[in-house]
């Protein structure tokens, strides 16, 4: 009997320590061989500084930015706290929040009605940590965009075009805007305005 669980045990330490250290060992030694930047996260640059990792949204308030999904993780796109709010669309509380949500949108947008708001833009993405906008959400923020910055809106439309990332693999899931992405390349766009005048 003794001798059963002490073979048990040391089984059950062997698959401990295959599954806790050899599995996670494997699977790094794979991201650094296969994984794109070696495993670690993809950070997207401004003017030689780190402005963001190119797979996590934030929190663009201003009107001279693009704006994200919202967030559910913890204080703002905090990835340690990856997760949706779990609220059901009959949670009143969840229901008071989507509507703040809409009242914000339409201020910084007059131009639009209440039902053309789109859903991505008051609701969180099931991480909380979608860095990636629908055409649709993109276009409808041209106009505030192009008025807060001083550029005609043809030419944020055009930033826009350059900055849709097609399905993965061409296959898998729709057109995409990266939103830190599209932010970058209007500062960049803005800069140069700057320095023709």
């Amino acid at each position: 009997m003794i001798s059963t669980l002490l073979k048990s045990f040391k089984l059950t330490i062997a698959f401990c320590v295959l599954l806790s250290v050899c599995y996670i060992f494997i699977l790094w030694v794979f991201a650094q061989v296969a994984g794109p930047n070696k495993g670690n996260a993809a950070v997207l640059e401004l003017d030689g500084k780190v402005v963001g990792a190119a797979n996590v949204g934030q929190a663009f308030t201003k009107d001279i930015y693009f704006w994200g999904r919202p967030s559910c993780a913890g204080s703002g796109y905090d990835a340690s706290s990856s997760a949706g709010s779990n609220k059901g669309p009959s949670n009143e509380e969840y229901l008071a929040e989507v509507q703040a949500r809409i009242d914000t949108f339409l201020l910084h947008h007059p131009y639009l009605k209440r039902e053309e708001v789109p859903a991505e833009m008051v609701t969180a993405s099931g991480s909380g940590l979608d860095p990636d906008i629908s055409l649709k959400a993109a276009y409808l923020q041209v106009q505030r965009v192009a008025e807060a910055r001083g550029l005609s809106k043809d030419k944020v439309t055009a930033i826009v075009k350059a900055n849709i990332e097609g399905p993965l693999l061409g296959v898998f899931g729709p057109k995409k805007v990266n939103v830190l992405k599209l932010n970058i390349a209007l500062e960049k766009a803005d800069k140069n305005k700057n320095n023709i005048k």
